[in-house]
């Protein structure tokens, strides 16, 4: 099945979105072997015989980190690339996305709540932002619930490539007593 233009674009597309983040850097003298890893991803976006989209689109991120050179991390990187129509990572590398822009692609995150998060928590990356969902900061911000938080660090998890954690709650799952004491005993 022939690809088309628009198809074939994507693919370039995403392919040089990679290669310039290798690029960059390259240029701030980060590790080798980082750069190589996104070079490496772009050769395989590049030569795929379908539309990335569409790999995205049968197989979710899985299907994305299924492909030769293609891990957690820049797995995220396309599905972000391929749900928004950019790349915060790569943008935030050249400097041109506010935090304001940046947490506006957090589903369930808009103008005013972004201007808040920024400026009242003083976060900047989305890595700080998930800092501040996790230890409770996040909750603290006029207009954010529980619902909201959980939301948004969901969306985070998903979008920085995090396993989902498994949280015991105080009253669940609590160890046996036996397992507390042979642990101990270790």
């Amino acid at each position: 099945m022939a690809q088309s233009l628009a198809d074939l674009n994507q693919n370039s597309v995403v392919a040089n979105m990679l290669r310039e983040y290798a690029e960059i850097l390259r240029q701030q003298g980060a590790e080798t072997f980082r750069a190589a890893a996104y070079d490496r991803a772009a050769d395989v976006v590049e030569r795929l015989d379908r539309p990335l989209g569409e790999v995205f689109a049968a197989g979710g991120r899985e299907a994305l980190m299924a492909l030769p050179a293609i891990g957690r991390s820049i797995g995220a990187a396309l599905a972000e690339m391929l749900t928004t129509g950019r790349w915060s990572q790569l943008e935030r590398l050249r400097g041109t996305l506010k935090p304001e822009e940046r947490f506006r692609t957090i589903p369930g995150v808009g103008p005013a709540l972004a201007k808040h998060i920024a400026g009242d928590l003083h976060v900047d990356t989305l890595e700080s932002l998930e800092a501040a969902a996790h230890d409770g900061r996040l909750a603290g911000i006029k207009g954010i619930g529980e619902r909201r938080a959980q939301m948004i660090r969901s969306a985070l998890n998903e979008r920085l490539g995090r396993p989902r954690l498994r949280r015991f709650r105080q009253s669940q799952e609590r160890p046996s007593v036996g397992l507390l004491l042979d642990m101990d005993g270790e």
